[in-house]
């Protein structure tokens, strides 16, 4: 599982020009699945530790601006896409491979179920693009402050 996250004042996702989510101050997460993640025996256990990380990373100025509080502390929302180009693997060619990304159907179900706890532990302050569309992601990068991680290596 691989994320791009980015700190936003705010965000927003469209398919064929229609906003289908949109958020204020928050997260704005790009979320890619992989192979490695559909065999996973402990993938719940996985899924639960990187919303529970991504809930909880201190990326938000406190009164003294200085980076110590949480999108849950300051009572931010997190907008969660799908994004299997993570797994692009670029090494070769001109053209990247895809062929490391998760296969759809399983990582709509890894998408729906990471959505869910991101729900369980924030709720009423998620939001998500739209599985499998072509999807525009507008946002307001707050900062610049873009964070990449990897289950594999957190």
């Amino acid at each position: 599982m691989r994320f791009v996250l980015q700190r936003v004042k705010f965000a927003r996702v469209e398919v064929q020009g229609r906003a289908v989510a949109a958020i204020d101050q928050g997260i704005l997460v790009l979320v890619g699945f992989g192979q490695e993640d559909e065999d996973m025996p402990a993938a719940g256990i996985v899924l639960s530790r990187m919303a529970r990380k991504l809930v909880q990373v201190r990326i938000f100025p406190n009164e003294s601006d200085r980076l110590d509080l949480s999108v849950a502390d300051v009572g931010g929302q997190v907008l969660a896409v799908s994004q299997f180009t993570l797994h692009a693997d670029c090494r070769k060619g001109r053209r990247p491979s895809l062929h490391d990304a998760a296969e759809p159907q399983r990582a709509a179900r890894l998408f729906d179920a990471f959505a869910a706890e991101l729900e369980h532990l924030i709720p009423g302050r998620v939001q998500t693009g739209s599985f499998g569309e072509e999807m525009d992601v507008i946002l307001h990068n707050w900062g610049p402050l873009t964070l990449i991680w990897d289950s594999q290596t957190l």
